[in-house]
C-alpha cells in the first residue's frame, strides 16, 4: 500500500475542488439537559479558540457513515457518523457522532486496522472486532461529499479491515429519538454482513439525506468483490437474523477451511 498522505492525496484535491451539494444536514435527534449557554461561557469559548488548540483533531477529517448494530443486541442499530485520522498505513482511529452538524453528540469510538494487524491480535481479541467487507460491499459505508471515483479509492483502501467500535451514548435507536444522555455502559458494536439486517428504514432515511443511492454504490463497487478476503466475525448475528442472505463476496473465515488453514 501506499503512504497515508499519497493514498489520501485524490481525496483532499477531491474535497478542495468539490463542493458538498444536494445533501441534507443529517441533526441529532436529542439534546441533552441543561441551562442554555450564558454570555460568560460563550466568552470562555472564544477565548479558548484563539488561544488553545486542537491538534489531535486536526487531521480528523475523513467523514464516514454507516450503520452500527450492538454485537450483543443487534435489534439496537444506530447510524454512525465517523471523522477518522489515518494514523498510518494499518491503523485509523475515528470518533463517532450522531450527526453532521455542529449540534452532532459524540457517540463512541471507533479504532480501524488492517488485515495484517488483526491477523497479529490475540484470538481472545479478536472478538471485539467486526469485519468490514459487508458493509463496503453492500454499499452501506459512504463518504458524503466526496466525488465517487475519491469514495471508491478509500473503500478500496479499507477492503479486508477490521473495527472495534464502542457506543457510549444511544442518541437514536433506528430512525427514532434514543437517551437524552449517554446512560449505562459502553456497548461493544458489530457490522451487518448480510441483505437484512440493516433496519431497510434506516437505509432509506440516509440515502435520502445524504442524496445517494446505496444499491447503486454497491452496483459500482463490485470490482472490489476480486479483493476481498474471508473475514473473522461474519457469521456473528446470523442467529440474530436467521431470514438473512449472504451479500456476495463476504465471507467469514470459519467457513472456508483453506483460508483459515492459511492464516
Amino acid at each position: 500500500m501506499s503512504s497515508p498522505s499519497r493514498a489520501f492525496a485524490p481525496l483532499a484535491l477531491a474535497a478542495g475542488l468539490t463542493a458538498c451539494t444536494g445533501n441534507t444536514p443529517t441533526e441529532p435527534a436529542v439534546a441533552p439537559p441543561g441551562a442554555t449557554p450564558t454570555a460568560a461561557t460563550r466568552t470562555l469559548e472564544a477565548g479558548a479558540r484563539a488561544l488553545q488548540g486542537t491538534a489531535p483533531l486536526r487531521d480528523m477529517d475523513i467523514h464516514i457513515v454507516g450503520f452500527h448494530p450492538m454485537k450483543d443486541d443487534p435489534s439496537m442499530q444506530m447510524e454512525a457518523h465517523h471523522y477518522c485520522r489515518q494514523v498510518n498505513e494499518d491503523f485509523a482511529q475515528c470518533a463517532l457522532f450522531d450527526g453532521d452538524t455542529v449540534q452532532a453528540n459524540l457517540t463512541g469510538i471507533e479504532y480501524i486496522v488492517s488485515e495484517r494487524v488483526f491477523a497479529q491480535l490475540p484470538e481472545d481479541e479478536r472478538a471485539y472486532w467486526h469485519p468490514h467487507n459487508g458493509e463496503i460491499l453492500s454499499g452501506q459505508l459512504l463518504a458524503p461529499g466526496l466525488p465517487e471515483v475519491a469514495e471508491r479509492a478509500l473503500m478500496r483502501q479499507k477492503i479486508n479491515s477490521y473495527g472495534k467500535t464502542w457506543h457510549t451514548w444511544h442518541s437514536r435507536h433506528g430512525t427514532e429519538p434514543g437517551d437524552a444522555l449517554p446512560l449505562g455502559p459502553a456497548a461493544l458494536a458489530w457490522s451487518f454482513s448480510r441483505d437484512g439486517e440493516v433496519d431497510p428504514a434506516l437505509l432509506a432515511d440516509r440515502d435520502r439525506r445524504t442524496g445517494i443511492d446505496s444499491a447503486q454504490r454497491r452496483q459500482a463497487r463490485e470490482d472490489l468483490r476480486a479483493l476481498a478476503h474471508p473475514q473473522a466475525g461474519v457469521d456473528t448475528l446470523q442467529h440474530h437474523f436467521p431470514d438473512a442472505t449472504p451479500i456476495p463476496g463476504v465471507r467469514d473465515i470459519a467457513a472456508d477451511p483453506a483460508e483459515r488453514a492459511q492464516r
